[in-house]
Formats: structure tokens, sequence, C-alpha cells
């Protein structure tokens, strides 16, 4: 038996974060303390990280994306976020998964990254 990733019609390319749980705010933060070298912005408002994940149990799970596939940093940059989220208090177990699917576009940054970088 093979895994597919194909999704369903009418599923949501992106799925929800647990926003309700009690850490969400401080992964938040920690993937906020990350940046792409190459720009000026941390990857939360970037909009590189899709979805945060938590279980009852306190692992997290990210997907996350780069601004291209092709990023210098691709191999390192899941990393930093681990480490980074790591050290959030409470956070017992952290996997980040890269994803290019939806690709990533500007119009995925925040309004502070979209400041930030001249197109407001």
């Amino acid at each position: 038996m093979t895994e597919t990733t194909e999704r369903i019609e009418g599923d949501p390319l992106i799925k929800a974060s647990s926003t309700e749980h009690a850490l969400y705010d401080g992964v938040v933060e920690a993937c906020r303390s990350v940046f792409d070298p190459e720009i000026p912005v941390n990857i939360f408002d970037l909009g590189l990280v899709y979805t945060i994940t938590i279980s009852p149990e306190n692992e997290v799970d990210i997907d996350m994306t780069l601004t291209a596939p092709g990023c210098p940093v691709a191999g390192e940059m899941p990393g930093w976020v681990t480490d980074a989220v790591e050290a959030v208090p409470g956070v017992k177990q952290v996997d980040v998964k890269m994803v290019f699917d939806p690709p990533w576009g500007m119009e995925m940054m925040s309004d502070e990254a979209r400041l930030e970088l001249g197109f407001m």
C-alpha cells in the first residue's frame, strides 16, 4: 500500500493551525526569531510557516516552505526552526516538514512584512 499526498477536492491546501493551544503563541514567537538570511523579515511574517499543529502531549509539527525551492539555506532552515521551537517551555518534540504545495507567494506575507519590505 502506498501513501498518497493527493488532496481531496474541497480540502484546504493549508491545514488549520492549533491556534487555541496554550503553547501556540510561544511557538509563533519562536518562529519569528528565525530569519531568511536573504530577506530582513522573519519566516513567520514572510508567510513561510504554513501550519503549526500542537498535540495534547505538546508535540509540535510545523509545515513550512521556502520563498523558492532552490533557496541556499533549504537544508539548514528546518534545523533553525526546530532549535528555536524546542526552546519554548513545555514543548516536548518538534518536527519540521518542508512542503512546496501550495508554492509560496508574496500574498502570504503579513502586513508587517510588506511594510518592512516597502510593499505598503
